[in-house]
């Protein structure tokens, strides 16, 4: 067993947790990252906003990704029967990015750990947290198992957990709690794209809707890989017979727009199931650690928003521990969790207008204005901290309000 100390241990080496050691790296803050995969590894989320652009660019991380070519997303498709509504990141209400990323996040998060291994930020690969241990001062001894079984103990005065799905601290230190989201599941998969078509048709990220509760997620890669996936409640796949393979077919027969596309085309692997989505905990901080991304608050992926909330709340929670280790007084309540959960609340507050129906709806009206439409835009281009837009200052609201001024607008034309 040996032992290491460092200023700020950071667990997983996702998007998350690279912006934040980048930073702590960049402001002489010692860091330390473990991560219990070996990269390059699958993980899902491959739909960026353009929000996290500036967390990238801010971090010196952005050159290193542009240098990949991966597949330039500006904008989103929604379709429903034969309707489409797109939305233009160029034409959103905010200031900011108009253009990010559709990435296979394999090749994405290894460009990252590259660039970082190059600035000189220590990486531990497969090397896996099996407990921890805090201390009054905040300080923490946290233990690794490598693959060998080999133990190392990491002496830290401050911990972030960028951990994602694996949710380490959440799960090591009884931290979950349940989503207030409804329960849904995904199925999805990778595909050779050998139908795609040569327009922006062919390469734009697109959910198609196949009924209220359950959507369709196409996402093309610049490789000819396409990320498909159909989201639903939970229950809902028990309805269908076999493998997740045969499962997978018989669900993407739904979409009338994307069957003839990808009918008969073999998938890469054998589709993969999340069940139960959305997850949440108790707090995102405490003594001597912060919670980002994914290991704090996970919710439905119809928006994409999981990759710029881990960089928002790890660059945050970087720029956070470096005042306090420097002997800054940092107020976590106000500063972190207040700001981290009203962006979430905001998404949140979309996410459940999507399944009630009243988002869809709004989509959907072909008589919406352009200013409303560009509003909701910056929402769905991950800036949803400005709150200088109405549809963030009172998103409890005017969702539902436009969608009963819908209503009553289409029962006019209807009389």
């Amino acid at each position: 067993m040996k032992n290491i100390k460092t200023d700020v241990l950071v667990i997983g080496a996702g998007p998350s947790g690279c912006v934040a050691s980048a930073y702590l790296q960049a402001n002489n803050i010692d860091v330390l990252v473990v991560e219990k995969s070996k990269f390059p590894r699958f993980v899902i989320g491959e739909s960026l906003l353009p929000r996290c652009m500036d967390h990238f660019e801010e971090v010196g991380l952005l050159d290193c990704l542009k240098a990949e070519g991966f597949e330039v997303k500006s904008g989103a498709r929604f379709i429903k029967g034969n309707k489409v509504c797109d939305f233009e990141f160029d034409k959103k209400f905010s200031p900011g990015w108009d253009w990010t990323w559709q990435v296979p996040r394999a090749d994405f998060d290894h460009a990252l750990t590259n660039e970082l291994q190059r600035k000189g930020v220590s990486i531990y690969f497969e090397h896996e947290v099996v407990d921890v241990e805090f201390y009054k001062d905040g300080s923490s001894k946290t233990s690794l198992k490598d693959r060998n079984g080999v133990i190392t103990v990491v002496e830290a005065k401050f911990v972030i957990d960028s951990s994602g799905h694996g949710r380490v601290l959440p799960r090591l230190l009884g931290l979950d709690k349940p989503s207030k989201i409804p329960k849904h599941s995904s199925l999805f998969t990778h595909v050779k794209d050998l139908r795609r078509p040569s327009s922006l048709e062919g390469t734009r990220i697109t959910f198609d809707v196949i009924n209220k509760d359950v959507w369709l997620w196409v996402i093309p890669f610049s490789n000819g890989i396409t990320s498909l996936g159909l989201v639903g409640p939970t229950d809902y796949f028990e309805d269908f017979k076999g493998t997740t393979t045969e499962k997978l077919q018989q669900l993407m027969a739904l979409s009338d727009f994307y069957n003839p596309r990808f009918k008969d085309i073999e998938y890469e692997f054998e589709p993969k199931m999340i069940k139960n989505i959305s997850k949440s905990v108790t707090k995102l901080y405490g003594n001597g650690f912060a919670l980002t991304g994914n290991s704090a608050e996970f919710l439905d992926p119809v928006f994409s928003s999981g990759v710029t909330f881990a960089t928002e709340s790890g660059l945050l929670a970087a720029k956070l521990a470096a005042k306090e280790i420097t002997g800054e007084k940092v107020n976590w309540e106000t500063d972190y969790k207040d700001y981290i959960l009203s962006g979430v609340t905001v998404f949140s507050t979309y996410v459940s207008e999507w399944y009630t129906g009243n988002l869809q709806k709004i989509f959907f009206y072909d008589k919406i204005s352009p200013s409303v439409k560009a509003q909701i835009c910056s929402v769905l281009a991950g800036y949803v901290w400005d709150t200088t837009n109405p549809f963030v200052k009172n998103h409890h609201r005017l969702v539902k309000t436009l969608s009963k001024v819908i209503d009553l607008e289409t029962e006019g034309n209807t009389d």
